[in-house]
């Protein structure tokens, strides 16, 4: 694959961060994902949450697996560290990478495929370790880059682009952080920047592992009528598929609305999906109800966004396994291999 570099361009009067830093600082190389995917406007909230946290890129690495969300951590930072892991192992390589060096700041990019099947044991563990990073999967109910299979999150009764009916349950993957025991669950919406920002900075500055689930919707293979995205959707609009491979250029949704509101987001084909972001009063550290919360929306057809679960005071991956505060990757070389005659007093130890 050949990766397209921006040029590199200071334009005069760009806003710094305390950093000395500017937007462009953040940024990677130019998308090749589809016009209109809202993958790229989650690459755009990521760029800016880092920017408004000032965060060093060269202090960050970028995760991800196999599929058109993995492409994304190519689209920002590019000062920082990344690893491209096979489909559905992120997971472990994020984990070995925060075992050697616990100070790097870790921001996971994932889709519905690459963690609720073939990663879905996977993406368990790393919930059920804590492991103190930011996990976004980017949600768009089908598998984009293998010419649009339904995912594990596409909802029983939802369509393919050719017609075939999904009729197995859906994986919602923060009602299954929730249960879990996930620290930080939330759920947003690519098209609204202002709430996905906030959302991704606390993520970051969560210490444990913030699951964050975006829909996203693909504007080849899975935004026609009779398509649910991975959730019950109120369809307004019919919509004849057409197979095609030609993807014709689209505007990026957007969308802006108030706390405890609905608001139906018309797709690219004319359907629509219906958005819940919860209310002012909703209590995020309540595990029950907040699975309670969920189940209950579900079932009017709602997708609920906004931070659905958090508890602070779970230990890290770190605190439960008791291991020490300077990163492996700093420690002495006597530190790390003390010895035969270590090893033996240890190896007497599990006799």
């Amino acid at each position: 694959m050949t990766w397209i570099a921006k040029p590199n361009v200071n334009f005069p009067g760009q806003t710094k961060n305390e950093l000395g830093l500017s937007l462009r600082d953040y940024e990677g190389v130019t998308s090749t994902l589809c016009a209109g995917c809202g993958h790229d406007s989650i690459t755009a909230a990521i760029v800016q949450a880092f920017w408004e946290l000032a965060v060093r890129p060269e202090q960050v690495i970028k995760m991800s697996g196999i599929g058109c969300s993995s492409k994304t951590p190519a689209y920002f930072l590019s000062g920082a560290h990344g690893f491209n892991s096979v489909h559905g192992r992120m997971p472990s390589v994020a984990t070995g990478a925060l075992a050697a060096n616990r100070d790097m700041v870790c921001v996971a990019v994932s889709g519905d495929g690459d963690s609720l099947s073939i990663g879905f044991g996977q993406f368990g563990h790393v919930v059920r370790r804590n492991l103190n990073m930011l996990y976004i999967i980017e949600n768009n109910g089908v598998y984009g880059l293998t010419k649009g299979q339904f995912s594990a999150s596409a909802d029983p009764g939802s369509k393919a682009k050719k017609g075939e009916e999904n009729r197995m349950q859906a994986i919602d993957p923060v009602a299954t952080a929730i249960t879990l025991g996930g620290s930080f669950v939330a759920r947003s919406f690519s098209g609204d920047k202002e709430q996905l920002v906030p959302l991704i900075k606390a993520g970051l500055s969560h210490n444990g592992c913030a699951v964050l689930d975006v829909i996203s919707p693909c504007v080849t293979f899975n935004d026609h009528d009779g398509s649910t995205k991975s959730y019950a959707h109120t369809r307004q609009h019919y919509h004849p598929a057409i197979h095609t491979d030609f993807v014709p250029p689209s505007e990026e949704i957007k969308a802006r609305y108030d706390e405890g509101a609905s608001l139906p987001i018309e797709l690219h084909d004319g359907s629509t999906i219906v958005l819940k972001k919860v209310d002012k009063d909703y209590d995020p550290s309540n595990r029950v109800q907040a699975i309670g919360y969920l189940e209950d929306y579900r079932a009017r057809g709602e997708i609920v966004t906004g931070l659905l679960y958090i508890d602070e005071q779970l230990e890290d991956m770190h605190q439960l396994s008791n291991t020490v505060a300077e990163p492996l990757s700093r420690a002495a070389y006597e530190d790390l291999n003390p010895g035969r005659d270590a090893l033996k007093k240890l190896q007497e130890t599990l006799r």
